[in-house]
């Protein structure tokens, strides 16, 4: 999500209880001895892929589609959630739009069942940290190392066995750390071209011609199903998927 002050707060009031019941259970050193070795493996990551199965990819943010210059990604951040994030996922069903889920890890591990529908119905998963601290460009490594590889886990766990293909950082707070970190685990950093304001709640009107408007920018377009009231995102996505049709462009996901 784009870095403003809502989403901190709304992470730290809901999800603050959670994070901290999961510091306790997973340990502070399991994910941060990683830090210095990427590769090495750690008796809590058996749901992950060991590293002869994972594939490096690109360190640069991405942000074209894999359908080209008429393409145009769809990507949902912060759920999971079992109020909206079910109603987004029937929004796509309807008009045939497959979307990348920016995943907080601590929403994936409390909502499995969602996280395993949004496989099922062939959308992409995305790392986007455990806390969702849009500061994370500003901590340590050990810190950046642990919310990242933590969250692929929580989300790998939920979700099967399927890894996340993406990484997202929290308000775009990269850096080249995480970025290394994060593409030697395969998950491709994620950026945005178009920022919809939704989780802002401007009204659903203002959320569409924010995107008519800046679709010119580039095809990867930020939406949330989490944060607070998103039934203007919901509605602004079925005035949207089938606009975009029309103007002639096919979605599809980052490329990586």
């Amino acid at each position: 999500m784009a870095r403003h002050g809502g989403g901190r707060g709304w992470y730290g009031k809901v999800l603050g209880a959670a994070l901290g019941v999961t510091m306790l259970a997973t340990g502070a050193s399991v994910w941060t001895a990683q830090a210095g070795a990427v590769g090495n493996s750690s008796p809590k990551s058996a749901a992950s892929a060991s590293p002869a199965a994972v594939k490096p990819v690109d360190v640069t943010i991405a942000h074209a589609s894999d359908k080209g210059a008429r393409g145009v990604n769809i990507t949902i951040d912060d759920g999971p959630d079992p109020t909206w994030t079910p109603q987004v996922l029937d929004v796509l069903r309807q008009y045939g739009v497959k979307a990348t889920f920016c995943m907080v890890g601590t929403q994936a591990q409390a909502h499995p069942d969602l996280v395993k529908q949004v496989v099922a119905a062939g959308h992409r998963l995305c790392d986007h940290s455990v806390s969702h601290d849009t500061t994370m460009d500003k901590k340590s490594e050990a810190y950046q190392s642990k919310e990242i590889l933590d969250a692929e886990r929580m989300i790998t766990e939920a979700s099967g066995g399927v890894r996340p293909m993406y990484y997202r950082a929290p308000g775009g707070a990269f850096t080249p750390y995480s970025r290394k970190l994060a593409a030697s685990r395969g998950m491709r950093p994620l950026g945005w071209n178009v920022d919809s304001k939704d989780f802002e709640r401007p009204g659903t009107d203002a959320i569409v011609t924010t995107v008519e408007q800046e679709l010119p920018n580039g095809p990867t377009i930020l939406f949330h199903d989490a944060g607070g009231d998103r039934s203007q995102t919901v509605e602004a996505l079925r005035q949207i998927l089938p606009w975009l049709k029309t103007q002639g462009y096919s979605f599809g996901f980052p490329v990586r």
